[in-house]
């Protein structure tokens, strides 16, 4: 690790993790180690407006490192159009410029890249957003890599067609040694920034708030996270629980649940909240409690087994060293989290999650905000797409029907929707072999 770069910080949260995993450590959590959280505070979001000094002393950051290879994209995820020629990117840099010219704060954003996104997002940086948006020193806080296990010998794992597979990203909880090996978390305590604000910046809903932000404040809480309620399709999603030991918060994913309690996992009206993946953090708290643990976060360890070659699957079978952001959660004295509307958690992970973003479901205002249309009353549509429409470019052919009246809506088949089709209530269109043409109209037929 050291040979290729890695940042000591970084070295001592893999090794924390590498010994649990020498140990067999299983990182499992019993569900009879845990209680379900309730009663959490809300928030009137939007209250006040935004207090320019409290935005003095903020850092809006965006997890930029993944890839959209599952949606058939080549180059960062964050890439992909919202409306025409308009990226999630582009949006996420109106919304910091809309902040700044509003209220004269010098609010500022970092992306965390990996080095598969660093270049395309800094490229489009440089062509799309203002200089002081756009320079790597300024905007960037690079995710760190951590070698592949061996899953029989617990060695690093070789691939030598490919060396580069050798690697892996640790999780998202790689924020906080990224934070303090690279000297970031310094020098924005040096800036007088105290507050930060983290989520996926394929998250549209998760935008920096006047009222979380003096919330979160006033609270003089260390950590914060941002959770919802569950339903039926946020089955396997991380929950947060409290811990029986000690009444701490704590998050717990799916791989880190015992087979016999998946159940319990997935029993959304007893763990009925669920991790929108938007923390909070106070700085100067982070880094006393870094300095407590000798520069190492104790997160969790997660453990993902995988081919070396994940096209291969008789490669070397091998464990990826993982950790979840949220799992800090339970490192920190007095953490909290606080229930927000589903409206804030809007991610991009299929091409039905894209299709409905794009739709008049969802309205993009001037300074950046992406916002389910009030008639929809915070319910996002549900669009569900065959395996014929996973990549990217088959919307194009799809065509973009309405969706502010839809409640669901499921396509099979090669499905061209014309110009002016309304889908109210729940419709299924599909078909067999060739392509059908679904003129304009209001379907389902009543």
């Amino acid at each position: 690790m050291r040979a290729a770069g890695v940042m000591e910080a970084a070295i001592g949260a893999f090794r924390h993790n590498y010994e649990a995993l020498c140990r067999d450590e299983s990182g499992l959590i019993a569900e009879e180690s845990l209680e379900p959280a309730t009663e959490l505070p809300q928030v009137e979001l939007g209250e006040g407006g935004f207090d320019p000094e409290l935005l003095a002393q903020t850092v809006v950051i965006k997890l930029n490192g993944g890839l959209g290879t599952s949606m058939g994209l080549e180059k960062v995820k964050s890439l992909l159009e919202v409306r025409p020629g308009v990226t999630f990117l582009d949006l996420i840099v109106r919304q910091i410029r809309s902040l700044r010219e509003s209220t004269g704060s010098p609010v500022r954003l970092l992306f965390m890249n990996s080095f598969a996104t660093s270049d395309d997002t800094l490229g489009h940086l440089a062509d799309h957003a203002p200089v002081e948006l756009a320079e790597r020193s300024e905007v960037e806080l690079m995710q760190n890599q951590a070698p592949k296990i061996d899953a029989e010998t617990l060695m690093p794992a070789t691939c030598e067609a490919h060396p580069e597979l050798e690697w892996c990203p640790p999780g998202h909880g790689d924020l906080y040694p990224a934070l303090l090996g690279s000297g970031w978390l310094d020098r924005l305590l040096d800036a007088g920034v105290k507050y930060a604000f983290v989520s996926n910046s394929d998250n549209l809903g998760a935008v920096l708030d006047p009222a979380l932000l003096r919330w979160f404040a006033e609270s003089e809480a260390p950590f914060m996270m941002e959770v919802t309620r569950r339903t039926p399709a946020d089955r396997k999603g991380g929950h947060l629980a409290r811990r029986r030991s000690d009444g701490r918060l704590l998050l717990r994913e799916v791989a880190q649940c015992p087979d016999e309690d998946l159940d319990s996992f997935q029993d959304i009206e007893r763990h009925r909240y669920f991790n929108t993946n938007s923390i909070w953090l106070r700085l100067d708290r982070l880094k006393e409690r870094l300095e407590q643990g000798g520069g190492v976060l104790p997160l969790p360890m997660i453990r993902n087994r995988k081919t070396v070659d994940p096209r291969d699957k008789a490669s070397t079978a091998v464990i990826q060293l993982e950790t979840a952001m949220g799992a800090a959660i339970e490192c920190f004295e007095g953490a909290t989290a606080v229930e927000v509307p589903r409206s804030r958690f809007a991610p991009v992970k299929t091409t039905g999650d894209l299709l409905a973003l794009r739709s008049d479901a969802y309205q993009v205002d001037d300074r950046g905000t992406v916002l389910l249309d009030p008639r929809r009353e915070g319910r996002p549509p549900v669009v569900k797409l065959d395996d014929g429409h996973k990549f990217v470019d088959s919307l194009d052919a799809l065509g973009v029907p309405s969706l502010i009246g839809c409640d669901s809506l499921v396509v099979e088949g090669d499905i061209r929707f014309a110009d002016g089709v309304v889908i109210q209530g729940s419709a299924e269109f599909s078909t067999g072999e060739g392509v059908k043409e679904i003129p304009a109209g209001v379907y389902p037929k009543r």
